[in-house]
């Protein structure tokens, strides 16, 4: 059984080039995989490995300069859920792409899971969830509003084109474990809006926490691993990736006409040409060499 620990923190990195090579080491001594990524606003990320082992990464990254507080979420998988390890330095640990919006001045007011049903059911409140499309589209809270977005970077825009929709209300965001959150509840108050809210530990820590029989949430919570989707007490998904596009697709969707293995799915056969498609063929060919020889092809690795 593999132990997965979800995380994120905001805090003044000066030197985040200086904490990769220490933490990747500790990592790979520790037989840890997943990725990691650090910026000069923090860290976020997601590890996968053996008990002992998250243990020692977890103590090392709370011995970072201002990360004593980080707070990490915990699930576990059968299998590997990550074919390796990556730490990564980058300019924002979550892309917003507004320079101006830091969580560290300020952020909606959290609400925990056991709070949150009588907060979006309230009439006074507009439910908007941050994730992007294709993460929405396999599940939601009840009523919330998709803004479509293809990645976090549109969000800005589309509030900008959005905004007048809301006048009034009170706003509650959500998204997968919480980072999103952080950085879109800080914009939209920079924005001027007056009451802002956002779930506490995400849709995750809430799936952990509310019994189904007492749940909001509909369908099920895209994750970025191997599980690639989870429910209900964290329970896996019946999802997989289509490893041309990587959207999330049902056993179903494999039986349409639409789909080849490891080349197109109903979602990006009509996105890629068929140079790109004979790419991934061959692609899909070395996939199945390496699983006759009994080796796992990197490529074939869901998260990666």
């Amino acid at each position: 059984m593999y132990t997965i620990a979800a995380l994120y923190h905001f805090t003044r990195f000066e030197d985040p080039d200086a904490l990769r090579a220490p933490l990747a080491a500790l990592c790979a001594e520790e037989g840890i995989t997943g990725i990691l990524l650090l910026a000069p606003e923090g860290i976020n990320g997601t590890i996968a490995g053996p008990r002992t082992g998250v243990d020692a990464v977890l103590a090392h990254l709370r011995a970072l300069p201002g990360c004593e507080g980080l707070i990490h979420k915990e699930s576990t998988a059968e299998q590997q859920p990550f074919g390796r390890l990556r730490v990564r330095v980058k300019a924002e640990i979550v892309t917003m792409g507004q320079p101006d919006v830091d969580p560290l001045s300020g952020t909606g007011r959290y609400v925990e899971p056991a709070d949150w049903n009588a907060l979006i059911t309230s009439p006074d409140v507009a439910v908007i969830d941050t994730r992007n499309d294709y993460e929405v589209a396999i599940g939601t809270f009840e009523g919330a509003v998709d803004p479509k977005t293809d990645s976090f970077r549109d969000f800005p825009a589309w509030w900008a084109a959005n905004k007048e929709r809301f006048e009034g209300k009170r706003i509650a965001m959500f998204c997968t474990g919480g980072i999103r959150c952080e950085k879109s509840t800080n914009f939209l108050l920079g924005q001027g809006a007056q009451e802002v809210y956002h779930l506490k530990g995400g849709i995750l820590k809430y799936l952990e926490e509310v019994p189904e029989d007492d749940s909001t949430w509909q369908g099920e919570c895209f994750v970025f691993d191997g599980r690639v989707s989870v429910g209900h007490g964290l329970r896996p998904g019946p999802h997989r990736l289509c490893h041309a596009c990587r959207r999330p697709i049902l056993p179903e969707d494999e039986a349409r006409p639409e789909f080849e293995e490891g080349v197109s799915c109903h979602h990006c056969v009509a996105e890629t040409s068929e140079d790109d498609k004979n790419r991934f063929r061959e692609r899909q060919k070395q996939i199945a060499l390496s699983a006759a020889r009994g080796e796992r092809h990197m490529l074939n690795i869901p998260g990666d």
